[in-house]
Parts: C-alpha cells; structure tokens; sequence
C-alpha cells in the first residue's frame, strides 16, 4: 500500500472501531479490566462496621482513638498487544486477510483502552521480535499503532511466539494484560514454557485468528500447488478426494486439544475470531464472561 492508501486504511479502522468503543466496548472493558494494584489515601477514625483489619495501630496508639487506613484502586492499566506478523498472517480466503483482521482486532483493544486513559504498547513478532512501541497514552500514539499493524512489512517470515512472551517477561517490569494475537499455527511445545511463565505474571489474552479455508478446502476435481508461506517448501494437493480435509481435521483437533491442555491450569479462555465474520462479537463475548466472572 503507497502513504494515501495507509492513511485511508487507519482513518477507516478508526472510525469503525471508535464507533463500536462508543457504543459497546467502553463499558465492557472497564467492567473486565479492573485496577491492578491499590494505593493509600487518607486515615479516617473508626466507624461501626469498618474492617478492623484496616486499623492504623500506630495512629490509634498515638491518638488513643481507633483510625482506618483507607486505600484507593489504582485504575491506571498497561495493555500490551503482541501481534503475529510471520508469513501464515497474509492467508485470506475472502475479502480480508489474517493480518488484516489481526489489526482491526488489535485496534479494539486499543481504542478501548484510549477510552479509559490507559496505556497501551505493541509488539509485532515472526520468528524475531520485528518491532517493540513501548506503553503510551494518547490518541496520536494509538494511530501510531493502527498504523504500524496495517503497514508494517515484516523481514522474516517464520513464527516464534516464545522469543515475543520471552521478551515481554524482560522488558515489562509490571503487570499487565497482554494480548497475543496470532492464529497459533505452531508446535505448543516450542512456546508452552514461556507461555506458563507469562500467564503466571500478566493477564494474558490469547486471540486465535483464524480463516475457515483453513480447516475445511472445497471439493473440485483439480490438483493444486501450493506453497508454505514461512518455510517456503512446495508441495501439490489434490482437491478431488477428502484426504485433505481429513489431514486438516486431524491436525487441529489436535492443536485445539493441546492448546487446551495449556490454557485450561491458568483459566484463561482464548477468543476465536473468523475473519469472514464481524471481530467485534467474540471480543464482546469474551469482555461479558469476565465480567459476570468478576460480579460472581
């Protein structure tokens, strides 16, 4: 895309996203994403019905009369989007790319978190960390991103999603809520260690874009050569017969097992997005079951 084709495709995802953040996500977020940590406020005396937990022992002491630290949440957050851009992410049966898809979601995340003042950084990986914008405010430093996700021209092709949780475990010295999106076509074992150790430290959301000629390829009497988009190899498929199908069903019914089997210890419940359907409604999805969560 030249500059004038960029600059369209932002202000679009701006538009579309700041309307949807408006209506629906604004909310949602804020209900999801509570304050990660509390800071002190004031001393007040005692009323019936405090904590006694919260007692001051040394005001009280100084005073002779019973004082209650108070504490406010700090509301502030730290979202970081950690978004694959290896070869896999330019494959589109329809009208949109995994890549494609992969910033209009990026951009809910991040115009959300514009709404409520919070901070918001990106992290575009292959199988190299290809681009680190630390955690700022603002809407000219969200642009910035949009922009990044839609024009940015990776140098490697491959995925490696333990070196991006790895490096995120170095750089991000607090919590915060990651978003990993990617469509996780790669072996569990080669991020299942870094994944784990992430999990345990930041609210870590999985995103799996996914596009459904992936899964299921239509049947016609023809043989086909394809070529894998991060490796390279070539290889020709015949589309007359189900064996394909067959290998596909195979192959992620496993990846959707193992998967699970890492999820599952730490709660977390990954967002599926299709890109051949609306990406807000998984993501809305996903915000009201935590907040039910959180009320319950």
């Amino acid at each position: 895309m030249d500059t004038a084709e960029i600059l369209k495709k932002v202000r679009q995802i701006e538009i579309q996203t700041n309307r949807l953040v408006s209506d629906t996500f604004a909310g949602e977020y804020l209900s999801t994403f509570k304050g990660q940590g509390i800071e002190f406020a004031e001393v007040r005396e005692y009323v019936p019905g405090d904590d006694v937990r919260s007692i001051d022992w040394n005001v009280t002491a100084r005073t002779g009369v019973p004082y209650i630290k108070k504490f406010n949440e700090t509301r502030e957050l730290t979202v970081f989007i950690a978004c694959d851009v290896s070869g896999s992410q330019q494959f589109g049966s329809l009208d949109k790319l995994k890549q494609q898809a992969a910033a209009e979601l990026a951009a809910l995340f991040a115009f959300s978190a514009l709404q409520n003042n919070d901070k918001v950084g990106l992290l575009l990986f292959s199988d190299q960390v290809e681009l680190f914008v630390p955690p700022k405010k603002g809407k000219k430093h969200i642009l910035r991103l949009i922009r990044e996700l839609v024009a940015f021209e990776p140098k490697h092709t491959k995925t490696n999603i333990g070196l991006c949780l790895e490096t995120l475990l170095k750089v991000l010295k607090h919590q915060a809520i990651v978003v990993l999106i990617s469509d996780f076509v790669a072996p569990v074992p080669s991020f299942e260690r870094a994944f784990k150790l992430a999990a345990k430290k930041f609210d870590l959301i999985p995103v799996r874009v996914q596009d459904p000629m992936e899964h299921v390829v239509p049947h016609v009497p023809v043989c086909v050569g394809v070529t894998d988009p991060e490796t390279g190899e070539q290889d020709e498929l015949c589309l007359a017969t189900g064996e394909v199908n067959a290998r596909l069903k195979e192959y992620w019914n496993w990846q959707d097992h193992t998967l699970k089997q890492l999820f599952t210890p730490f709660k977390i419940e990954p967002i599926v997005a299709d890109t051949t359907k609306p990406l807000a409604d998984p993501v809305i999805a996903f915000f009201r079951r935590r907040a039910r969560k959180i009320r319950k």
